[in-house]
């Protein structure tokens, strides 16, 4: 009989979250740490989920790593970090925004997320 895998704690899923975001900011967990105001240890500790982070940490947290508390609780993305990304979208020229709408058209494309019907080619709808 096949033995099923446990379900990863609620602190493992917010210390992978944590992870990656930091990864994705090209940061160490001693920078990460430093700009939450938290010991890199502790902050090791949690990004591993061997310990539950207070709520005024979790906050600190996300403020360094310019992510959503719900975020880095739930995953899911809200409408803060939608806006970081309309922020970064802000200064470019009309070209460029462009090439960005082409770059998440083909990104949902590649995770096999619906286009909506008016971002459909013509000869699809």
């Amino acid at each position: 009989m096949v033995q099923s895998q446990p379900q990863p704690t609620l602190a493992q899923n917010i210390g992978h979250r944590i992870a990656q975001r930091r990864k994705e900011m090209g940061l160490t967990q001693e920078q990460a740490a430093e700009r939450a105001g938290l010991s890199a240890q502790f902050f090791a500790c949690v990004e591993r989920g061997l310990k539950n982070i207070r709520a005024e940490s979790l906050l600190r947290v996300s403020r360094a790593l310019e992510v959503s508390a719900d975020y880095l609780l739930t995953g899911r993305p809200t409408d803060h970090d939608r806006s970081l990304l309309a922020q970064l979208a802000a200064p470019l020229d009309a070209v460029q925004l462009h090439c960005l709408e082409e770059i998440v058209r083909q990104y949902r494309v590649a995770c096999g997320l619906p286009l909506q019907a008016e971002e459909q080619p013509a000869a699809e709808k």
